[in-house]
């Protein structure tokens, strides 16, 4: 569930497929805090205004054997740019060469694991699409941590915590651990914009998954959405960029909206999954309301209560569909199209819940790519439309 919403955030966000900070010497947080009301059934839910820019967080995939297997050369500190010796042409050259088969290795994950938003940085020119694939290959790295077999949880804390260091390192300071950290090292320095923060939340959202499988409230969810999901908008939007008459603060908040959406999306189409693991991810105080009890959901009653409780579920998703909807013309118009498309696609999930009768518990809901397509041509019209 992490990594699909994840790339999909970057798919939307990066042009993108869809596309989950901290704090040593971190610029000062801005307080994001989220509150819902609850709504009666069939009523849209109403939700604060949505944060700017707090503690943000996320992270992104998964298992990445394959692709790092050739890519990976471990324990190799790479000297930053700066410290190459400027009269010496030959180490000039040899940093240039490794910086190229960084951004091949980086080139190389994406293309694997994550097909649709690979072909969705194509809409980029070359440092962008480079830049954005350097980002996705931290971010699968990050998850793959997670996603190792037979591990405690005290040994993947301790894991993410040594990968938080080495984060700072790659961005305080400009060296590389191994050769595919070269090319975030290089991305940093060409973005300014971007910063360590969403990063390192990213992890945050590693360490909540690890600890917990329910939640009691939906600003709960919401940091949980908010850290694997909305965070990669952040750190994305400096590399992707915003339209003339936009700032990067002001799309931001359209940025978390969309990661919040797209992980709720996830939720809603994974419950059947997530239930064999005995994970629940609906909130608490929702089921109590509906009158659906965990043990009816662990089950996979599909009753009156259910129902209902599913489609403000819906609503709620919708809504913050909405709120990512208004920040595709803030965006460079190289990403407006692939980000449009991205949200469609996603949308039609929810419609394709309803058609299901609301049954996610036995019926997956599944778009055929014929579907895909005609939800691509029409999202292009949309953005011809807003020109």
């Amino acid at each position: 569930m992490r990594a699909a919403s994840r790339a999909c955030v970057l798919l939307m966000l990066v042009c993108s497929r869809g596309v989950e900070s901290l704090m040593a010497g971190a610029p000062a947080r801005r307080r994001c805090t989220i509150t819902m009301a609850v709504e009666p059934p069939g009523t849209l839910p109403q939700v604060s205004t949505p944060p700017v820019y707090e503690d943000v967080e996320s992270a992104m995939a998964a298992d990445m054997r394959m692709a790092l297997a050739d890519a990976q050369q471990a324990n190799v500190v790479l000297p930053p740019h700066e410290q190459l010796t400027l009269g010496d042409p030959k180490a000039q050259a040899r940093h240039d060469q490794m910086l190229e088969e960084s951004y091949e290795q980086c080139r190389k994950i994406t293309a694997h694991y994550a097909k649709t938003f690979y072909f969705g940085t194509k809409f980029f020119d070359e440092p962008k699409r480079k830049a954005v694939w350097a980002v996705y290959a931290w971010c699968r790295r990050t998850d793959d941590i997670v996603d190792k077999p037979r591990k405690d949880t005290t040994s993947l804390r301790d894991e993410l915590a040594d990968w938080t260091d080495r984060l700072r390192l790659i961005f305080g300071q400009g060296i590389a651990y191994d050769s595919i950290d070269l090319a975030l090292v290089d991305t940093v320095r060409n973005y300014p914009g971007l910063t360590v923060q969403p990063f390192e939340d990213m992890v945050k959202g590693m360490v909540m998954d690890l600890d917990q499988n329910r939640f009691e409230t939906f600003d709960e969810l919401y940091v949980y959405c908010y850290r694997v999901a909305g965070t990669v908008g952040l750190m994305v939007l400096p590399i992707m960029g915003t339209a003339e008459d936009a700032t990067l603060e002001e799309a931001l908040e359209p940025a978390l909206a969309l990661g919040v959406a797209l992980q709720l999306t996830n939720i809603l189409r994974d419950v059947g999954e997530d239930r064999a693991r005995q994970r629940i991810y609906l909130p608490r105080e929702d089921l109590v309301r509906f009158g659906v009890t965990e043990q009816a959901l662990l089950k996979g009653v599909k009753d009156e209560n259910y129902t209902n409780m599913l489609k403000f579920q819906i609503a709620r998703a919708r809504e913050w569909y909405d709120r990512a909807e208004s920040g595709i013309p803030m965006l460079a118009e190289d990403a407006r199209l692939p980000v449009r498309a991205s949200l469609d696609m996603y949308s039609v999930i929810l419609e394709k819940i309803e058609k299901n009768d609301y049954d996610n518990f036995n019926l997956r809901a599944y778009t055929p790519k014929w579907q895909k397509l005609l939800t691509v041509c029409n999202s292009w019209a949309k953005v011809q439309m807003q020109k």
